[in-house]
């Protein structure tokens, strides 16, 4: 039976002003909060006898607060394990701080009837970590046919979509959105025009220029939007963009949601802390998509995150395997793992702009609302789904510390500032 004492940590919980900012004691019992106090006795608490095997933790700086939650996290299993499977994705997000994944459907098989849901639930039912998997809007993900979308959302899918592949047919778009209508349920869409540049590898502009690389304009993104802006109108329904990245992509759904359109927007932790510069080197592991942009698209979607216009931040976690990407840049596949150094590339590199408590919204708090699931609380005799971590703690990322299958991570070798300490969830401990 868990019993875990953490000792003088300081709670960050910006929807629970009572508590914010408090430094208390939190004692944890078969997967319960039992007592938050500023000082719990190890001999007793509530009259229940603390058994030798208690856990006590304690460290200079510790940080508690609700457990992070990441969606569209691209996983392997089924199909492309090598790359990872489940249970390595689990590790990677508990070492990352992440209690909870709503993963992309974009397996082989694709995720895309209510078999594969219940094949990710019962897999997972018994993990540290949280999976609410995101169901296919389309049959294999080829942007064709719909999918079985009620059958999926009577199992456990929380949204739909065909993950990193953009839904380039209008018609289907249109018609999933008024399908989901009926239950008022939720569909993503990566915004990007293919036909705008089907072969590019970064963005376009004067980095793509000096390195004689192919482009991907703002404009894929942006024609995407406001055609997807135009289509949920029309249907009346949720459509979630998925990682934004472009200045004018902020002001078109800045734009959407005055108009009070049913749309929410996230971006990727790299690209708020990189830009295409980065790329002078030909670093494969910083070939992303969407792709890393240029200063002002970067600031716009900072100032983004500050006013609203977009939700929460993801980790964009996309493994890929060493034959993916050690290869020339035109011929590496797009994707970086970033579950274990979203915390830390954020809190180093926004810490003037966006506080912790900022964090704590866009990693823990908005995504869940945004998926319509239930917001864990910091209180006593509620389930304890806790993130801890230190926002001082600079720590040197390195291959020992990836618990993904994959390595291609753009930030080894990196100095960051801001360590997960552990995790609590569904009863079990990740601690550090």
């Amino acid at each position: 039976m868990l019993q875990l004492l953490l000792r003088n940590i300081r709670i960050v919980s910006p929807n629970q002003p009572d508590l914010d900012g408090q430094i208390r004691d939190i004692f944890i019992k078969n997967g319960k909060i039992v007592k938050i106090d500023t000082q719990i006795e190890t001999d007793t608490v509530q009259g229940t006898l603390l058994e030798e095997g208690v856990k006590i933790f304690e460290q200079p700086n510790a940080c508690v607060s609700i457990g992070w939650f990441d969606v569209g996290t691209q996983t392997g299993d089924p199909g492309f394990e090598h790359r990872e499977d489940l249970e390595s994705v689990a590790q990677a997000a508990a070492a990352g701080g992440f209690t909870g994944l709503a993963p992309f459907p974009n397996t082989e098989p694709a995720i895309h009837s209510k078999s594969e849901i219940l094949y990710i639930k019962n897999r997972t039912q018994s993990n540290i970590i949280d999976f609410e998997p995101i169901g296919a809007l389309s049959v294999d993900c080829k942007g064709k046919d719909l999918a079985e979308m009620l059958d999926m959302r009577s199992v456990g899918a929380v949204a739909f979509s065909d993950g990193r592949k953009s839904v380039q047919d209008s018609g289907l778009l249109l018609r999933g959105l008024q399908y989901a209508k009926i239950f008022d349920g939720l569909v993503f869409n990566r915004p990007n025009d293919k036909t705008i540049a089907p072969h590019g590898e970064i963005h376009e502009g004067e980095v793509s220029t000096s390195l004689g690389l192919s482009g991907i304009p703002s404009m894929a993104e942006e024609l995407m939007i406001q055609r997807d802006l135009h289509l949920v109108e029309y249907a009346d329904s949720r459509l979630h963009f998925h990682n934004i990245s472009t200045a004018r992509a902020v002001e078109l759904v800045r734009e959407g949601k005055a108009k009070g359109l049913r749309v929410t927007a996230s971006v990727a932790a790299l690209n708020l802390c990189f830009t295409d510069d980065v790329l002078r080197g030909f670093d494969t592991h910083f070939k992303v998509m969407p792709p890393l942009r240029e200063e002002h698209d970067r600031h716009a979607l900072i100032e983004g995150l500050k006013d609203g216009t977009i939700d929460f931040v993801t980790t964009n976690h996309t493994p890929i395997d060493e034959e993916g990407k050690n290869l020339e840049f035109p011929y590496a596949d797009f994707g970086a793992i970033g579950l274990e150094t979203t915390f830390g590339i954020l809190n180093e590199t926004l810490s003037k702009n966006l506080t912790i408590n900022d964090l704590v919204q866009f990693l823990a708090i908005k995504p869940r609302q945004v998926l319509g699931l239930e917001l864990p609380k910091i209180k006593e005799g509620a389930k304890a789904n806790l993130t801890l971590f230190d926002t001082e703690k600079k720590w040197a990322f390195t291959e020992k510390d990836i618990h993904s299958k994959s390595k291609n991570s753009p930030l080894i070798g990196r100095i960051l500032r801001g360590a997960v300490l552990g995790v609590v969830n569904n009863g079990k401990t990740s601690l550090k």
